[in-house]
């Protein structure tokens, strides 16, 4: 059984102003792949039960895209405490190695926005190439 996720209003932000600035920037825009969004949201989820954001575990989401996305290359954006699209989006841009993520060479990505108990947004970003 499948289960679908409705997709927040941040979130699709997020990924067209990722777009938005690869394009720009003389990048190919990217596709969103459905099977990223079950990593992204456990991701989510994790560092909100941990009260922290981390990367925590990457490797396990990286090898499940490559078995079940087909996916050659991965990376992973990770950010909280932002309240809009375009303060998260700026401050990934002016993190050097966020920045390497999103102008990367990359064919895909999703992202999973959650807030937590006390209001605070995480945010899981990954970039997969296939």
């Amino acid at each position: 059984m499948s289960i679908t996720v409705s997709e927040k209003s941040i979130e699709s932000d997020i990924l067209t102003l990722i777009n938005n600035y690869r394009v720009n920037n003389g990048f190919s825009s990217l596709s969103k792949l459905e099977v990223i969004k079950s990593q992204t949201n456990n991701h989510t989820n994790y560092m909100i039960e941990k009260n922290e954001v981390s990367h925590d575990f990457f490797y396990q989401r990286k090898e499940y895209l490559t078995q079940n996305a087909n996916a050659v290359s991965v990376a992973e954006n990770v950010a909280y405490g932002y309240s809009t699209a375009e303060s998260v989006v700026n401050a990934w841009v002016k993190s050097d190695g966020h920045k390497k993520n999103i102008e990367g060479d990359f064919t895909h990505f999703d992202i999973t926005a959650e807030k937590s108990a006390d209001g605070k947004w995480y945010f899981t970003n990954i970039f997969v190439r296939q």
